[in-house]
C-alpha cells in the first residue's frame, strides 16, 4: 500500500477522534436538537456516499452484463443488509436514548453497549472505504485516487459528529473525560482495521467488486433506516434533523461530484 492509501484508511479514523475531543471543550451533554442535527447530517453523508461512491460505480462497472447490469448491484446491496441484520441480532448493544439493549442478553455495563452500537455501524463504513481503496490500489477498477479521497473525506465528516455523539453521552453517565475520548476513539478502530483486511485480499475482491461496492451500500443504509432515522424522529416534532440530514447528503455529493 502506498501513502496515499494510508492516508485514505486513517482519514476516517481522525474524524471519529476529533469528534470524540469534544468532550474535552464541551462543559454540557449536548442537547436534544443538536445530537439530531448532527445524527441527521451523518445519515445524510451514508446516504449519498452509498449512491455515488458504491452503488453508481458498481452499475458502471456492471455495465457488460447489458439489462442484467443491475444483478450485482441488487445482490450486493441485498447482502449487505443481511449482513447488518444477522450483526444487528448477534451482538448486545445499546442505542442511544433507548432503554432495552437490542441483541442478546448480556451482563454488559450500559456504557459497555453504547460504545458497540456506535462499532457496529462502523463496520460497513470501514468495508466501503477499504473496497474503493481496494480497487483504486490494483489501477484497473476505474476508481481513481480523488473518488477515493472523496469517500474518506465524507465518512471522516460523518464520523466527527458521531465520535461526539458517543463521547458525550458517556460523559453524562459519569464516566471521566479521558476515559470518555478513548472509548469515542476505540469505536471507531474497526473502521481502519476493516479497511486494511479488505485491501490486503484486494486481488480477491476486485475480480467481484461491484457486489463489494453494493454490498458496502446496502450495510450503511440498513444502519441509516433502522438506526439514525429513528433517533432523529423520537420525542417532541423537529425538523432540524430532517434539514441536516439535506445538508449531509448535499456535502457528500458535491465531495464525490467534484473531487470524483
Amino acid at each position: 500500500m502506498n501513502l496515499h492509501t494510508w492516508y485514505g484508511i486513517l482519514i476516517p479514523f481522525l474524524g471519529t477522534s476529533l469528534g470524540a475531543a469534544c468532550v474535552f471543550c464541551m462543559k454540557k451533554d449536548m442537547g436534544i436538537s443538536v445530537q439530531r442535527a448532527l445524527t441527521g447530517f451523518a445519515g445524510g453523508v451514508m446516504v449519498a456516499a452509498s449512491v455515488w461512491s458504491l452503488l453508481i460505480p458498481a452499475l458502471e462497472q456492471s455495465e457488460a452484463m447489458g439489462a442484467w447490469s443491475f444483478l450485482p448491484a441488487a445482490a450486493g446491496f441485498w447482502i449487505g443488509i443481511g449482513f447488518l441484520l444477522l450483526l444487528d441480532h448477534l451482538i448486545p448493544h445499546l442505542h442511544r436514548n433507548a432503554q432495552e439493549a437490542e441483541g442478546p442478553k448480556t451482563k454488559l455495563q450500559r456504557t459497555t453497549m453504547l460504545v458497540l452500537a456506535v462499532t457496529l455501524h462502523n463496520i460497513p463504513e470501514g468495508m466501503a472505504v477499504g473496497v474503493v481503496y481496494a480497487g483504486y490500489v490494483t489501477g484497473n477498477a476505474g476508481i481513481s485516487l480523488m473518488g477515493a479521497l472523496a469517500l474518506s473525506v465524507g465518512i471522516a465528516i460523518q464520523n466527527f459528529p458521531e465520535g461526539a455523539i458517543i463521547s458525550m453521552p458517556l460523559r453524562s453517565e459519569g464516566m471521566g473525560k479521558s476515559k470518555a475520548f478513548l472509548y469515542g476513539v476505540l469505536s471507531g478502530v474497526v473502521e481502519p482495521i476493516g479497511a486494511i483486511l479488505t485491501i490486503l485480499a484486494a486481488n480477491l475482491i476486485v475480480p467481484a467488486l461491484p457486489y463489494f461496492l453494493s454490498f458496502a451500500a446496502g450495510a450503511m443504509i440498513y444502519v441509516v433506516v433502522e438506526e439514525l432515522i429513528p433517533e432523529i424522529s423520537q420525542g417532541k416534532h423537529s425538523d432540524v434533523g430532517t434539514i441536516f440530514f439535506s445538508v449531509g447528503f448535499t456535502v457528500m455529493m458535491i465531495l464525490d461530484v467534484a473531487l470524483g
